[in-house]
């Protein structure tokens, strides 16, 4: 009987055991599927866009920075995680014979600078240390949210620059220039402290390659227009602007991302074949031996989207209660609504007491020169009345 007891309670405590063990794995398994899903490699993206040219000659230069803005924000990522540096002097150019519109494609099809363009840094703002500032954080702390960087470890970063530039730099608006070690030091700073997951580096001018050859920090894939002794050519001109409407690298690269949306698979590679030297003549370059993952598996919307957050889940919730929530409150507020006097349109509108008010009397001031007026008039009804010789019983 003893020994019966026994095997009983054993048998009890295994099976308690077992089902401490099972439930604990459960809770485990559980705690790892919710945190791969929030560990992703970002949780959010950013955009830098640079044109480092002013003039009316450099035209281009702002359509190809406000073409990869509209792309960008067509993708997904808001004006609050764009970062716009532009002059911002095309639009409202005496040249311009269309004023407040920039076109980026010929016969003056597609006016990328619209009305909801947010310029962040522009005309003699955008200068060389307030770039750097911009992407290693030290800036004042008076300056407003929307001209800074506020990215993290879990961010994605997307830098776009255009403009002229040589071997080894870029120039910012024909009176600085930024080097290519400049830029590197920068980025390496940007790693330190943790201010991004992975950057896409994309510039377009002349030698472009140049500016990605000093890069040293991990987690970076770099594209340029052309190599080291090689212009970066123009694409569209137009004869009732006067000049270029684009450059040739910019114009198949924003074709391709046209054909891109936010569920889209087309992934780093397909990019790097977009404009091969037939088309762009120059020689497109790419730079991915800093990058961790292999190209083919990173997405175009890695850094040209935002992010989004989806959980799917086998489950099925029942709506029904929830609908005959919703109906019951609809019913009561279709009574409530029964129960007011109709209103007229006029008494709806916030300015209807405005409409009815009377008229405020204004106090009376005689109009400027009435009282000169009034005093020559004096004058002129005395002389003509008395003449010039009763004038010195006046005096």
């Amino acid at each position: 009987m003893a020994a019966t007891y026994c095997l009983g309670r054993a048998a009890t405590a295994l099976a308690a055991l077992w089902l401490l063990s099972f439930g604990s794995l459960a809770v485990s398994q559980v705690e790892n599927q919710a945190e791969q899903f929030f560990r992703s490699g970002h949780t959010n993206n950013w955009a830098v866009l640079v044109c480092t040219s002013r003039f009316w000659f450099n035209y281009r230069h702002v359509a190809n920075t406000l073409s990869v803005y509209r792309s960008v924000k067509r993708l997904g990522i808001p004006d609050s995680h764009i970062v716009l540096m532009l002059a911002d002097d095309m639009a409202c150019n005496p040249r311009n014979p269309k004023p407040a519109t920039v076109f980026s494609h010929k016969n003056m099809e597609l006016n990328v600078y619209g009305d909801d363009v947010e310029v962040d840094y522009r005309s003699y703002e955008v200068t060389v240390e307030n770039f750097l500032r911009v992407l290693t954080g030290r800036i004042p702390p008076s300056t407003p949210r929307s001209k800074r960087l506020l990215s993290d470890d879990r961010s994605n970063i997307l830098i776009y620059m255009t403009g002229h530039g040589g071997n080894g730099f870029l120039k910012f608006q024909d009176s600085e220039e930024i080097t290519n070690i400049e830029l590197a030091d920068a980025f390496e700073q940007m790693w330190q402290k943790r201010r991004y997951n992975e950057l896409l580096f994309i510039i377009d001018t002349c030698q472009g390659a140049s500016m990605y050859e000093r890069f040293y920090s991990p987690n970076i894939m770099a594209l340029a227009s052309s190599q080291v002794g090689e212009d970066s050519l123009s694409h569209q001109p137009d004869p009732a602007i006067g000049v270029h409407l684009m450059d040739r690298y910019t114009f198949y690269v924003l074709e391709f991302l046209e054909e891109i949306n936010p569920a889209s698979q087309t992934n780093m590679n397909d990019l790097f074949q977009v404009c091969p030297k037939s088309l762009c003549v120059s020689t497109p370059g790419h730079r991915t031996d800093l990058f961790q993952r292999d190209p083919k598996n990173v997405l175009i919307t890695d850094f040209f989207g935002s992010v989004r957050k989806v959980e799917i889940t086998t489950e099925t919730m029942s709506l029904q209660q929830y609908s005959e929530i919703m109906e019951s409150d609809y019913e009561n507020d279709g009574k409530d609504e029964d129960l007011m006097e109709p209103l007229k349109y006029a008494e709806q509108l916030p300015v209807a007491q405005i409409i009815h008010q009377k008229p405020k009397l204004k106090d009376w001031h005689p109009p400027g020169g009435f009282i000169l007026g009034l005093w020559a008039l004096i004058l002129m009804v005395f002389f003509k009345t008395y003449g010039i010789k009763h004038m010195k019983f006046i005096f």
